[in-house]
């Protein structure tokens, strides 16, 4: 089972090229590989997945809801990207899985485009943190561990 399934959305996967005064020089090479460091200190077993189809986003999270899949989680991080604004199936995707959700975003969502600053998904996850560039998905790996942990205390 994986501790923490990380789903990247659409056009992240040209970070570094897109518009990196708003996004960073970073690539989601260097997000992926800072984040198997974090988790490993935090003695985390993640899988990351990009995809610029929500269709393979909800397979995804799917696959970690159901018990005979191989790629089972026990919790999800999601940098869902323009989904997060327009996809109501990824967001009632994210509502069937029941362990810990933290949304994601590298620039502040809310100070840019009126479009940009609506979350179909935050609703359905118990957190976001935005506006930290790359630091937003080691900081949200963070808040998944302590989610983690505060549900293994309660059971």
């Amino acid at each position: 089972m994986i501790d923490c399934l990380v789903l990247h959305g659409p056009n992240l996967n040209m970070l570094g090229m897109r518009e990196p005064e708003i996004y960073g020089a970073q690539t989601l090479g260097d997000i992926d590989a800072a984040l198997q460091t974090k988790a490993g200190h935090l003695k985390l077993h993640i899988d990351t997945f990009q995809s610029n189809d929500d269709g393979e986003l909800i397979t995804a999270i799917q696959n970690a809801v159901h018990p005979s899949a191989r790629s089972t989680a026990r919790s999800i991080l999601i940098n869902a990207a323009a989904f997060t604004h327009t996809s109501v199936d990824v967001r009632d995707a994210l509502a069937i899985f029941d362990g810990p959700k933290v949304e994601v975003h590298l620039s502040k969502n809310f100070k840019r485009e009126a479009f940009r600053q609506i979350s179909l998904i935050s609703p359905v996850c118990d957190g976001s943190i935005v506006g930290f560039g790359m630091n937003s998905y080691l900081l949200g790996l963070q808040a998944i561990h302590s989610l983690l942990a505060e549900r293994h205390k309660a059971e």
